[in-house]
């Protein structure tokens, strides 16, 4: 089967899972702080989270056009379709930072004038009017406007592109080249345009701390979670009978990005961990030390999960071709990364709120039933946009001219 068709049932699965989220962000929202800074949190976390993965998936078909490889080329639809969220993301995105710009909520302590004027010596902040050239409400709202039109127009170009490829009969290649073009020219944009972007979202939430390594660090969070949904993706089509080309040998490949990438993700982990403590500047220090100490299963759970698990099961060579080893990794990959966003956001925003963390914190110290209620719809409704771009064209790129090396791949 080459046409991939939602079904009924699973139409209803997803659609269940989306109202799931909705009504567990009703509940976080009437329950919640007069900021309400749990409800916005738990938005700006997944929304972070998905709209991420959406962008690794594009940055990886640009990659993989760039080198000329051909082992991805049999299954690039998924990632094309995964894809597909940098849209409905980027919206969710854009009304958190219309938020900031209008003061709906109180997530970012930079949001708050009163602490930028001079005049007022009680409140003024000397760190954060330093830094008021980048951190202000206009470079946050335009710049995500901005920088999410980018991405989305290389994402359409580089679909588009590919879809037009499948009538293409002329064989000449002309359309691949465009390809290329497009593929290599977003590269750098997006190298550093997601730097700019996860400064703004994430970083800034702990406003008066910076680290030179934390986009690599999050952008490495975001392209293992994506190769971990394209294992479980793939997994799964095949055994809904399509993808009969896929083999062990590509599943085991995207295993080894699996592993290798989750010790990258390490490596920045303990780099930027390592650096920090070893110069010992407080500024510095306080990101770590306010996680290490006040939220100490977050810090560890985040290291287990993310690193110590994935590198033990997985450093069995034939384990990344055992589709339910892999799959189960992949799936706790997922959770850990997401756990890892949830760690990167909650401290920071629950200080900039004014409360404390020197006690027990609903949705902001652990995760809670309310966080784990919208995280499934937010899985959802990728999941919806996911299998909907992949209904719109068949799964095999006929035409590309690197489809017969992937789809005859061995290693």
């Amino acid at each position: 089967m080459n046409q991939y068709t939602i079904s009924g049932t699973q139409r209803i699965i997803l659609l269940v899972m989306i109202a799931i989220g909705l009504v567990s962000m009703g509940l976080t929202f009437i329950g919640d702080d007069d900021y309400h800074t749990r409800f916005w949190t738990n938005l700006l976390h997944n929304a972070t989270f998905f709209t991420g993965i959406g962008l690794m998936a594009t940055f990886f078909i640009a990659v993989c056009i760039t080198a000329w490889a051909g082992w991805s080329s049999g299954f690039k639809r998924v990632w094309e379709a995964m894809s597909a969220f940098l849209g409905p993301g980027l919206l969710v995105l854009l009304v958190i930072a219309l938020g900031t710009y209008l003061h709906w909520h109180h997530l970012y302590h930079w949001a708050d004038e009163s602490i930028l004027d001079p005049s007022n010596p009680e409140k003024f902040d000397k760190i954060l009017y330093g830094k008021k050239g980048f951190l202000n409400k206009n470079v946050y709202l335009f710049g995500t406007i901005i920088v999410g039109l980018i991405w989305y127009f290389f994402r359409y170009k580089l679909r588009s592109l590919s879809i037009t490829e499948d009538s293409d009969q002329g064989h000449n290649f002309s359309n691949h080249r465009m390809q290329r073009v497009w593929a290599a020219a977003f590269l750098p944009i997006v190298g550093f345009t997601s730097a700019f972007l996860i400064w703004q979202w994430i970083m800034s939430l702990d406003s008066h701390w910076y680290s030179t390594m934390f986009a690599w660090y999050t952008g490495a969070s975001w392209f293992v979670s994506m190769i971990a949904f394209t294992i479980i993706l793939l997994i799964y089509l095949k055994g809904k009978g399509y993808y009969e080309n896929i083999t062990g040998e590509h599943i085991h490949d995207l295993g080894k990005f699996l592993f290798g990438f989750s010790i990258f993700w390490t490596y920045l982990w303990f780099s930027q961990y390592m650096l920090i403590w070893y110069a010992n500047v407080g500024e510095e220090t306080i990101y770590f030390r306010e996680r290490h100490d006040n939220y100490p299963v977050l810090f560890w759970g985040n290291l287990i999960m993310n690193f110590a698990l994935p590198f033990l099961i997985l450093m069995r060579n034939d384990t990344k071709r055992k589709f339910g080893s892999v799959s189960f990794v992949a799936t706790l990959v997922i959770f850990g990364h997401w756990w890892d966003f949830f760690q990167m956001i909650k401290p920071g925003a629950l200080h900039s709120a004014g409360r404390h963390a020197d006690h027990f914190n609903a949705g902001f110290t652990l995760p809670g039933f309310l966080e784990i209620g919208t995280a499934i719809g937010f899985l959802g409704f990728f999941l919806y946009v996911t299998f909907h771009a992949l209904s719109k064209a068949a799964l095999l790129p006929k035409n590309d001219p690197y489809l017969e090396e992937s789809l005859h791949h061995h290693v």
